[in-house]
């Protein structure tokens, strides 16, 4: 038992017996895989030409054509796409984590994220950059500027959680990435058809899967998820939690960034924050349907899973 033991011990961890290159051949992949994913989730902005756009405290008059190039969307009225783009990023690099399934975990995982990083925070200097040397001065441009700032990290950092969770093992984990990014994914692909279509063209076939499309992510991965074991409910609840939250915040950012009032009380847009809230979330604010839909997809899915185990069991 004691030579057992002993053999047990001298074992090297999984992965820990790679040899150098192939470490650096997994580090150069995971780098890359975050390098694209951070690139995917700006195409739908990239593709439009990446124009500033107009903006309220322009130090000059100029014509929306004739704005500079920024890798960012930086306005008051594009806070929740910038969410949107950032967390698409990750929840992108953490699925191709998660496929991938590498030996070395924790490290492609963190090489990966500094891929994301890498993309997002460039884009940020460089659109930031733009921004700051056109912006007029005053107290409002100062107070504009560091609100989209302080804006675009909370993304990334959101970006970042997408990413940790969706690529971790726990299906369980997984899942809740998913919920979570759901909303922002949505409003990610429909810049991409509001892009590819043209302003106001886009179908009603197309705006309708766009109304239901976090519907169906959360409730398929629930599904995926299941219930079992029963603290997976934990995860049922902040999925289903944030597909009914998520979208009333950002309709009330977007009503109140686009009074076109950068310099409103804080106190005042609080208030009116809370006032839109109160209607979204309440019982005519129409994320009932969304959630109801979630939930049958969940519960059909998990249903259906229980009867093919039961199946295999006979």
């Amino acid at each position: 038992m004691s030579h057992l033991n002993h053999n047990q011990a001298a074992r090297p961890a999984p992965g820990a017996e790679m040899p150098p290159h192939a470490i650096g051949k997994d580090v150069a992949l995971a780098l890359l895989v975050g390098l694209l994913a951070g690139l995917l989730g700006l195409a739908p902005w990239l593709v439009t030409g990446a124009q500033l756009p107009p903006q309220n405290l322009w130090g000059a008059e100029v014509l929306p054509q004739q704005m500079p190039l920024s890798l960012l969307p930086l306005s008051q009225y594009e806070l929740t796409t910038l969410v949107a783009l950032m967390t698409a990023g990750g929840a992108a690099a953490g699925l191709a984590v998660r496929l991938w399934s590498p030996a070395r975990r924790r490290l492609v995982v963190w090489c990966t994220a500094g891929g994301v990083l890498a993309v997002q925070a460039t884009a940020t200097v460089q659109a930031f950059s733009v921004l700051a040397g056109g912006l007029a001065g005053g107290t409002a441009s100062g107070v504009y500027f560091a609100g989209l700032l302080a804006g675009v990290i909370a993304a990334i950092a959101a970006s970042i959680v997408a990413l940790l969770l969706g690529s971790a093992k726990s299906r369980a984990l997984a899942a809740l990435a998913i919920g979570l990014v759901a909303v922002p994914i949505g409003s990610w692909v429909g810049e991409w058809a509001g892009n590819l279509a043209g302003a106001g063209n886009v179908s009603p076939a197309v705006l309708t899967l766009l109304r239901w499309l976090p519907a169906i992510l959360v409730g398929v991965a629930l599904a995926w998820c299941g219930l079992r074991p029963a603290r997976r409910a934990f995860v049922w609840l902040v999925n289903l939690a944030a597909l009914w939250v998520v979208p009333a915040l950002f309709i009330s950012v977007n009503y109140v960034l686009g009074t076109r009032l950068p310099e409103r009380d804080p106190q005042e847009m609080a208030l009116m924050i809370r006032q839109i809230l109160a209607a979204t979330l309440g019982p005519d604010g129409g994320a009932g349907p969304t959630v109801l839909l979630a939930l049958t997809i969940g519960l059909a899915g998990s249903a259906a899973q229980e009867f093919v185990r039961r199946r295999r069991r006979r």
